[in-house]
């Protein structure tokens, strides 16, 4: 940012804020105040801080702004009523997050980068390459105008980031956005409530342990054998299955946490017996749970779903290992929003600039 370039409040951390009042020559108590507009309160303008006072938030706004402000471009319903954002950044870039109705509350699913770098075969977003990092603020911002979409008479409890890019290869913003999501003081969503999707990047699950934050892990598999994980999920070449297991096996579970193991299932490709039979010994000392999840399809997709049959088949012998199994059929696919779908309304342009990984 320049240095004369105002400061994005949604992308400062409370001691950061706190930092900015106090240079201001007003009191600590002023900070908490202004927190409390942006998340609690969700305010989206100066005028909104309505127990401030006028000349305070006048000297705010000639150094500070809400931002950044996402536009809506597009939203698009499915018929099992799951909603997909469409969001453009003030950079121009755009990305997507999904609200999903759930039995008596709302779970939202979001994006952390603009595309993926990672390149993993069965998801759409992996063809986009990466843009960039979300901000702070960009996550933030996405829980906060989607809850406008979300019935008076509901609420949304869940976030799970799940959607665009691999959330531990943006590590600062991620930590930062959990804490104030996860503060009872901020948006007061509860640690068992909020879940992340990764491929297992050994240092980022590291940093997610040592940063205290109690919340779910979700581990994209896609299968158990390194020479197809390979193929599948090029990161298994600098990560293989035997250290991310080791990873696994370090990270501190609460008790009674487990691991949810998503395993995509691909026609002909990892969907037979012998590959469940891998998957079995792979999790055999992890505590887990495993959701198998059918291909979502798009357009021009190198692979197809399985039929009923295989995948039955292919949970029998899970099951019959006493695994906790489930098939999980993802909601918003008649929208392009369903898992490994999401493409930010970009597919069909030149694939985003790599960026390069830091890994080590």
């Amino acid at each position: 940012m320049d240095q004369g370039a105002k400061k994005r409040l949604l992308d400062l951390t409370p001691l950061e804020i706190s930092d900015l009042v106090l240079d201001m020559g007003e009191k600590p108590y002023r900070a908490e105040q202004l927190l409390a507009g942006l998340f609690r309160r969700g305010a989206r303008t100066f005028a909104d801080f309505t127990d401030l006072a006028k000349n305070y938030r006048e000297r705010l706004s000639q150094i500070a702004e809400i931002g950044p402000r996402l536009t809506l471009i597009e939203s698009a319903q499915s018929q099992d009523g799951a909603q997909k954002l469409l969001w453009r950044a003030p950079d121009g870039l755009a990305f997507e997050s999904v609200l999903i109705p759930e039995k008596g509350h709302y779970t939202l699913c979001l994006s952390t980068q603009v595309g993926c770098a990672l390149g993993c075969r069965f998801c759409r977003t992996g063809d986009l390459g990466l843009s960039r990092d979300l901000s702070q603020g960009e996550i933030l911002a996405q829980v906060l105008e989607a809850k406008k979409f979300v019935p008076q008479d509901q609420k949304l409890t869940n976030i799970v980031f799940m959607g665009m890019g691999e959330p531990l290869l943006n590590l600062k913003a991620l930590l930062n956005a959990l804490f104030i999501l996860n503060s009872p003081k901020y948006l007061a969503f509860a640690g068992s409530k909020i879940s992340l999707s990764t491929v297992g990047i050994p240092k980022g699950l590291t940093a997610l342990a040592e940063s205290g934050h109690k919340i779910g892990l979700t581990v994209s598999l896609g299968a158990a054998q390194d020479a197809l994980r390979d193929e599948l999920m090029p990161i298994n070449r600098r990560f293989p299955l035997s250290e991310l297991k080791k990873a696994l096996l370090a990270y501190p579970l609460k008790s009674g946490q487990r691991f949810t193991i998503a395993y995509v299932l691909l026609k002909g490709v990892n969907d037979s017996p012998t590959d469940a039979l891998a998957l079995s010994r792979f999790l055999a000392d992890l505590k887990t749970k495993i959701n198998l999840i059918p291909f979502n399809p798009w357009p021009n997709a190198p692979f197809e779903r399985p039929d009923e049959a295989t995948i039955q088949k292919f949970w029998r012998v899970l099951y019959d290992k006493n695994h906790t199994v489930m098939v999980r059929w993802s909601k918003g696919g008649a929208v392009a929003g369903a898992c490994g779908q999401l493409a930010g309304g970009n597919l069909g342009l030149a694939k985003n600039r790599p960026k390069e990984l830091d890994l080590a």
